[in-house]
């Protein structure tokens, strides 16, 4: 286990934190399955912003989670990395 993954267990401990951070984990999901997927395809930023159209500073803000991407961003980014958006919703408890 790594520093980062010790010190985010001891903070899901008290409940604010562990709120705020369940509320985030959508958003920090939508980046990293871009970001994974591009690495996937083997392209930069530079690449995936010509092929799809949107900027590479735009793609830079949504991989860092500063910026959340549309539906018809997601869709443009998808088909640029020739993939198929996939959203779902899963019952909590699972």
């Amino acid at each position: 286990m790594n520093d980062l993954q010790e010190l985010t267990n001891e903070l899901m401990i008290d409940y604010e934190f562990k709120k705020e951070y369940e509320a985030m984990q959508p958003d920090m999901d939508i980046t990293r399955a871009i970001f994974d997927a591009r690495i996937n395809t083997g392209m930069t930023q530079l690449e995936l912003s010509k092929k799809s159209g949107i900027s590479q500073a735009e793609i830079s803000r949504i991989e860092k989670g500063t910026r959340n991407p549309s539906i018809s961003v997601l869709k443009r980014l998808a088909d640029s990395m020739d993939s198929t958006l996939k959203i779902e919703f899963i019952p909590k408890n699972c």
